[in-house]
């Protein structure tokens, strides 16, 4: 396989999006084992996995999506549709990848393997049918965060892991999704059912009001965690990160509806400074309290 063929495998895995696998994280950070040097190796080793499996994923979706990537305005670009990437070629990395894959994440814990193989056989029935159902198509994504969560508490063995973060991790996942369809809808205009076939159940005042809905309760849930978990400090200072929520929620949905964006997440997290800044203080405060407080 030539250096260029690698290039176009490693493009159609789609690196940007793997930050969305930093939500294993969540288990090591809020049961206070960031400090604890096996865990921390074990959640990474997690991590990886998941990049991969994500990446297994992306490939076989474009092999699916080869005939309608190839008249989307952005998506004709990709390696498979514009043909850098030959199908076989793609085919035979997904066999590979996954007889690496499957056989690490058993070793790491049996339960591991079990959330990640519902992950990987959820995303392929999302590539070949969930998708293109209104609602279970935002309903899937916010499982797949949901899974990825899980998946770190089943890597570190979280005795006290709050399910208000279940709550929160899912009210945000749909948030970005509907987020994402109504970015999609708002650029593809007339055309958007000949892109994404989901599309055509969806309008941008129905998505408003799905958007509202999840911004609103997210906040809420999130509040609720952060005076009514166990598991928290007893001062109260996870209310502290409260604020930062608030504004970071207020800030993507300003990025959609003002700026136009949000039909790429990781492009906008990437992009746009106000809101990386505020994820990072948030997460700067949380460890703080966490950990040092």
């Amino acid at each position: 396989m030539s250096l260029s063929m690698i290039g176009a495998m490693l493009r159609t895995m789609r690196p940007k999006q793997w930050v969305k696998n930093a939500v294993i994280y969540a288990a090591l950070v809020f049961d206070r084992q960031l400090t604890d040097l096996n865990a921390i190796l074990r959640t990474t080793a997690g991590f990886v996995i998941f990049c991969l499996l994500s990446g297994i994923v992306y490939i076989i979706n474009d092999i699916i999506d080869v005939e309608a990537d190839k008249i989307h305005p952005d998506k004709k670009k990709r390696p498979i549709a514009s043909g850098d990437l030959p199908i076989n070629a793609a085919w035979a990395a997904v066999v590979l990848l996954l007889l690496l894959v499957l056989p690490l994440s058993y070793l790491l814990s049996a339960w591991f393997f079990i959330v990640a193989l519902v992950y990987f056989l959820l995303n392929l029935a999302y590539s070949k049918w969930l998708k293109h159902v209104p609602l279970i198509d935002v309903l899937s994504i916010a499982a797949f965060f949901v899974l990825r969560v899980a998946a770190g508490v089943m890597l570190v063995g979280v005795a006290r892991f709050s399910p208000w973060l279940y709550v929160v991790t899912t009210l945000g996942a749909l948030y970005i999704g509907f987020g994402k369809r109504r970015a999609e809808l708002a650029l593809l205009a007339d055309e958007a059912q000949n892109h994404r076939r989901v599309l055509d159940g969806y309008t941008i005042p129905l998505l408003d009001q799905y958007i509202t809905i999840v911004s609103a309760t997210t906040i809420i849930a999130y509040s609720l965690y952060t005076f009514s978990a166990e598991n928290l400090p007893d001062n109260h200072f996870m209310m502290l990160t409260i604020p930062f929520v608030i504004y970071g929620v207020f800030r993507y949905l300003y990025l959609i509806k003002i700026k136009q964006t949000g039909g790429s997440p990781e492009d906008v997290l990437f992009s746009d400074a106000p809101l990386l800044v505020t994820i990072l203080l948030w997460g700067l405060m949380v460890i703080s309290i966490f950990y040092l407080f």
